[in-house]
C-alpha cells in the first residue's frame, strides 16, 4: 500500500525498508535499509524525529561491528558493545555490512554529518546513552539530525540529506539508518517522523516553510527471494508544513 502526504507541497512518499541475508562469523544475520521516498528531485531531510516502539524488546538484539572506542572490541561482532554513530562504523568493507547505524542520508563513513539529540537516556537509570550503546536507547522518543550550517549553505548538491545523495539506495530515497539483526527475528514495527523540505534553498524556506512527514514501519521476517527486496512500506503517512 502507498500512502501519499496530504500537505499541499507535501512530496514524502513513505518509508521503505530493504533486506539482504549476510553470514559472518557463524552468526547468520538480516542486514535491514531504512529510507524515506520521496517523489521531487531535491527533497531534503534534515532531522528524524521520536522514533517510537511500544515493545521495549525491540530495542534490543541488534549486532554491531564498528569502532565505538573499546580497543579490545572494536571491530568485533557483537550484540553487546557498538555505536549508532555512522561515522565510527570503520571499514566500508570488514564492517559497514554488519554494523547497526543511524543517519540522515549518506552512507556510514567518517565524513558523515549526522549528530544525535543530547536527550538520549536510558530510562532505568537516567543516564546519558548518547551514541555508543549497542542497544536502542530506552524509553523511546529520541532523534538525530544534520547540522544545517555544513549542509544548508554548501548548495543543494552536496547536502547529505538530499534525495539521490544516499550511496546504494533508489535515487528517490534517503538513508535514515542501517539495522542488523539475527535471522529468524520477531517482527519488530516503530513509528517516527521526519523533518524535510522540498526545494533546497533559502528562498524556498521562506516561501515553503519545513514540513513533518510521519508513518510507521517494520523490520520484519525475511522473505526468500534474491538480492535486496522491499519488506514494509509506511503506513498512514501523515504530512504537514511548519515554520521553523
Amino acid at each position: 500500500m502507498l500512502s501519499w502526504a496530504s500537505s499541499a507541497h507535501a512530496s514524502f512518499v513513505g518509508y521503505f525498508v530493504s533486506s539482504t541475508e549476510a553470514s559472518l562469523n557463524g552468526n547468520n544475520l538480516i542486514v535491514y535499509t531504512l529510507t524515506a521516498r520521496f517523489d521531487g528531485p531535491s527533497d531534503t531531510v534534515y532531522r528524524a524525529l521520536d522514533l517510537f516502539t511500544e515493545n521495549s524488546a525491540s530495542l534490543e538484539g541488534f549486532w554491531h561491528k564498528d569502532n565505538h572506542g573499546d580497543v579490545l572490541t572494536n571491530g568485533v561482532l557483537s550484540q553487546e558493545f557498538g555505536t549508532w554513530n555512522p561515522r565510527r562504523t570503520g571499514s566500508n568493507s570488514e564492517n559497514r555490512p554488519y554494523d547497526s547505524y543511524l543517519t540522515i542520508g549518506g552512507i556510514a563513513r567518517a565524513s558523515n554529518v549526522t549528530q544525535v539529540e543530547g536527550a538520549w537516556f536510558d530510562g532505568s537509570k537516567n543516564t546519558p546513552r548518547v551514541w555508543d550503546h549497542a542497544t536502542l536507547p530506552m524509553g523511546n522518543g529520541f532523534s538525530w539530525y544534520t547540522d544545517e550550517s555544513s549542509s544548508v549553505f554548501l548548495g543543494d548538491e552536496v547536502a547529505q540529506g538530499r534525495v539521490g545523495n544516499s550511496p546504494d539506495v533508489a535515487a528517490t530515497d534517503v538513508r535514515l539508518g542501517q539495522f542488523v539483526l539475527s535471522q529468524g527475528h520477531e517482527a519488530r514495527t516503530f513509528s517516527m517522523s521526519i523533518l524535510f523540505r522540498g526545494g533546497y534553498s533559502l528562498s524556498d524556506d521562506e516561501q515553503y516553510g519545513y514540513q513533518v512527514g510521519s508513518g510507521s514501519f517494520t523490520l520484519g521476517d525475511p522473505v526468500p527471494a534474491p538480492g535486496a527486496f522491499v519488506l514494509a512500506l509506511a503506513a498512514g503517512v501523515i504530512c504537514s508544513s511548519r515554520r521553523r
